[in-house]
């Protein structure tokens, strides 16, 4: 079963550093096989016998936590999620740059009440569709003047934990 981990703030603004080399090389020392990661941001992609999303997440952070002694959360999604998260993008042909679009990854769904809060957030300028364990964002003044994904919206206010990508990542992520 091929799947996609992906890693909560690393190698951001120079935070929680962890080269792709070396994290790589845990993913097979844990025996995952055919593992490849994509840019720096904390994106691998590898083949592994099937299991709950939940227990490679939990397997991984360990191995993350004991490599820079943080704990980082990750997301894990089998591959043809992430196929699916491509075919389902709500703004397909409404934005000009993949920068105005994003995919917020979460570990499970957000309650009712949450959703119903950020939903509240959106304008014009920035419109969100829930789906699932993801949230697409179209931000069409950018992150920086996004009040969901600039001023961290959901972690601070709603406290639910979300690893973005912006869509050309997650296209590339569907091709891993």
């Amino acid at each position: 079963m091929r799947y996609i981990a992906l890693l909560r703030g690393i190698n951001l603004g120079g935070n929680n550093l962890i080269r792709m080399s070396d994290l790589k090389s845990e993913f097979e020392r844990l025996g995952f096989k055919n593992v490849v990661s994509y840019i720096n941001s904390g994106n691998l992609a590898f083949d592994t016998t099937k299991s709950s999303e939940k227990k490679l997440s939990d397997k991984i952070e360990k191995v993350v936590e004991a490599m820079i002694g943080r704990n980082i959360h990750v997301m894990v999604r089998e591959q043809a999620a992430i196929d699916a998260i491509v075919a389902k993008d709500p703004f397909k042909g409404k934005y000009e740059s993949h920068k105005e679009m994003h995919v917020l990854f979460m570990k499970e769904e957000m309650p009712a009440d949450k959703k119903k809060l950020l939903l509240e957030q959106q304008t014009d300028d920035e419109k969100i569709v829930v789906h699932g364990r993801e949230i697409y964002c179209h931000l069409r003044r950018g992150v920086a003047e996004s009040v969901i994904l600039g001023k961290n919206f959901i972690e601070k206010k709603l406290k639910v934990s979300t690893t973005a990508r912006n869509w050309r990542t997650v296209q590339k992520l569907a091709e891993l």
